[in-house]
């Protein structure tokens, strides 16, 4: 008997601590009245906390309770994983569990599930909330937007008349839409919150599982088995603004509520200087790298999330980025959803093996047009051997057949080892040993 009141005793305030952590978790960055004006606005969505046991969520929306019938009771402290069902496409769910890993902005059309077990296609758009006082991502915003009417389609290139998700016969959809993340970033104090896409800074030296902190396993499962071809419904643009209307008065809201804590929040977009601080590679080095007249980047592996310094014309004229749009960010943007992990794990493992690699791996432009890349990775070495970069030349192999006719006596593949041995030579004699 009393041991059965000790462990029922254990349990009571395990949930009083694990509620106040909740409470605590909106109060404390952004003061009390955050509740109350949350509560005025008619979206859907819910706040998480990333720092919390299994990433909870830690405030729901009246129009979230609304729209899948649970109590605000049956959702705080929960994963919000418990929106998915044995419908729910796998791919989707782990493209959302990468942008959280990445810390970075996504939108996503996910099939649903309602308390009542119904089904509904949600449009799903995530925001990081960063907070550099704190030196982490404090907060994800989940905005969840029903789609009645879509256009649905399968995940591969083939095309049928399917049935959508709320009954309705819809011609079949392809591509992808990208989302350019909308941001805004605080002063230049110590007490700083960043909305959207900025990077985060701590961890960055730390080789750990972040799956066992819960951060990577929210708004996903655990199980990444069975990962099969799904149907997917595409919302309408009025759809894709709504959110991100949503998205835009939310992070004012957090911005505002912030000060009352000390904080100085300004609502604009976060720079890419804010982003990531690359440290730029010298003058004599970029002229050098410019006459090399291939797509390549060069990626510094010392830097946290080896961030691209230095990008071709040819590059940016290959993906339709800018360079503003590509220096400091991982290569990673140009994978998709339809992009091969094991072609990832194989540039991966070149990386951490310091060896060259080439692998024909599924890009993305940036208008969402996919393409097949044949990249060629290789470490360049300073002048006392240390590898100072990573080069990856890029080769659009898009309708490319085996035996390509030599240029000049030289095949596309050539091509790109002579452009590797042009950045090897211009990065030992320019460099130096120091790097």
């Amino acid at each position: 008997m009393g041991l059965e009141l000790l462990v029922k005793g254990s349990r009571m305030s395990s949930e009083a601590n694990s509620s106040k952590l909740i409470e605590e978790s909106l109060n404390k960055p952004y003061s009390e009245g955050i509740h109350e004006a949350l509560d005025q606005f008619e979206y859907n969505f819910v706040i998480t906390d990333p720092c919390l046991l299994d990433h909870p969520i830690v405030f729901a929306s009246e129009g979230f309770l609304k729209m899948t019938g649970y109590s605000r009771g049956e959702v705080l402290g929960r994963n919000s994983r418990f929106l998915q069902g044995p419908k729910t496409d796998r791919r989707t769910v782990l493209e959302i569990r990468e942008a959280i890993r990445q810390e970075k902005s996504c939108q996503v059309s996910i099939l649903n599930y309602r308390k009542d077990g119904t089904t509904f296609w949600n449009f799903f758009h995530l925001a990081p909330v960063f907070s550099k006082e704190a030196g982490r991502v404090i907060h994800f915003l989940g905005v969840q937007n029903p789609i009645s009417h879509c256009f649905q389609g399968c995940r591969s290139s083939v095309t049928n008349m399917l049935a959508c998700g709320n009954s309705k016969n819809c011609t079949a959809c392809l591509g992808k839409d990208h989302f350019n993340s909308h941001t805004s970033s605080a002063s230049a104090s110590n007490n700083l919150i960043y909305f959207g896409s900025c990077r985060r800074e701590f961890f960055r030296d730390l080789s750990v599982d972040l799956g066992h902190t819960g951060l990577n396993s929210s708004f996903a499962e655990d199980d990444n088995k069975g990962i099969e071809e799904k149907h997917t419904c595409e919302p309408k643009e009025s759809d894709k603004q709504q959110s991100v209307t949503a998205v835009t008065r939310l992070l004012s809201e957090f911005a505002h509520f912030s000060k009352y804590t000390g904080r100085t929040i300004l609502d604009r977009r976060c720079d890419s200087a804010d982003l990531v601080r690359v440290a730029p590679i010298s003058s004599s080095l970029s002229i050098a790298l410019s006459r090399i007249q291939q797509s390549l980047v060069l990626v510094d592996p010392h830097l946290p999330d080896m961030p691209i310094v230095y990008a071709s014309n040819l590059f940016l004229l290959l993906t339709g980025y800018s360079r503003d749009e590509v220096l400091g960010k991982n290569c990673r943007f140009l994978q998709g959803r339809d992009t091969k992990q094991e072609d990832i794990t194989k540039i991966r493992q070149s990386i951490e093996t310091e060896q060259p690699c080439t692998v024909q791996i599924l890009n993305y432009r940036k208008n969402g047009n996919p393409f097949w890349n044949l990249l060629h990775m290789a470490p360049v070495r300073n002048a006392s051997g240390k590898v100072a970069f990573y080069v990856g030349v890029q080769l659009d192999a898009t309708g490319m057949e085996e035996e390509e006719h030599p240029d000049k006596g030289m095949t596309p593949q050539m091509k790109q080892l002579g452009a590797v041995g042009a950045v090897r030579v211009a990065v030992r004699s320019l460099l130096g040993p120091s790097r």
